[in-house]
């Protein structure tokens, strides 16, 4: 059994496929998903798992070099931002307008669905290189 703290297999075996510059996202409850994307849905109830539980497991294990939010999440949701920020203060961020992150969603290696009902709590991590 493996000993760090992703222990869901599809969340693993998807870090595990990375390379450098790909990515990986995590969204809200309500994000629109590319039917070509991976969807990983560990949406259980309202708020279950939270969309800040789901990163921070995450990034036990990935890489991140930058972050992509949508420019809508500074006035629509200033909590999660402030999270996102404080949990990684050195990561370059990028702010894109929402429409084009839902396009980046075609992308992306995977994106996890958490039960976060509060809006625009959507990122884009790109993986960055361990050496």
């Amino acid at each position: 059994m493996k000993k760090t703290k992703v222990i869901n297999s599809d969340i693993s075996r998807v870090i595990a496929q990375m390379g450098h510059f790909d990515k990986l996202s995590i969204g809200d409850a309500g994000m629109p998903v590319p039917s070509m994307t991976e969807k990983i849905d560990l949406a259980v109830d309202n708020g279950i798992p939270s969309f800040m539980e789901v990163l921070n497991n995450v990034l036990e294990e990935l890489e991140v070099q930058r972050i992509y939010l949508a420019e809508e999440i500074k006035s629509e949701n200033p909590a999660i931002l402030e999270a996102i920020q404080k949990r990684l203060p050195d990561t370059p961020v990028t702010f894109i307008p929402h429409n084009e992150m839902k396009q980046e969603l075609n992308n992306v290696h995977a994106f996890i669905r958490t039960g976060e009902m509060s809006p625009y709590a959507n990122i884009l991590l790109e993986s960055g290189v361990v050496f």
